[in-house]
């Protein structure tokens, strides 16, 4: 995993875990690498996976099972939702992105449309 200097690793590890699971790379219910075993793997501080985990437990993304290890969330809801949330986040930085170059709300739609339409037509 690449980091990127600007923003916490952590924050960035979180995010990955994240998308893994929203994309089934991490099914529901699998358990985690130890703390020291992910940290080995992405070359960082053990405290720093440390305190990733128990960020994602106050989320509800993941749980311990005292003496087993450390699990991602049996729940779909919680999956679903945190699928919704990311993509809100997606949506969100779009737009305030596209507002800040100019467009309005409907450029918006037709430059989407534009863009989903040139795609169909190469695949």
């Amino acid at each position: 995993m690449e980091f990127n200097n600007n923003i916490p690793i952590y924050i960035q590890v979180m995010e990955k875990i994240k998308q893994d699971i929203v994309t089934g790379k991490l099914k529901p219910g699998e358990r985690m690498l130890s703390s020291r075993d992910f940290s080995a793997r992405l070359g960082i501080n053990f405290n720093t996976v440390a305190r990733v985990y128990k960020e994602m437990e106050a989320e509800e993304i993941l749980f311990t099972r005292r003496g087993l290890g450390t699990f991602i969330t049996e729940t779909s809801e919680r999956i679903d939702r945190l699928r919704y949330e990311m993509a809100r986040k997606q949506i969100d930085t779009f737009i305030k992105g596209m507002m800040q170059i100019g467009y309005t709300k409907e450029d918006m739609i037709r430059f989407i449309e534009m863009e989903n339409n040139y795609k169909e037509g190469n695949e």
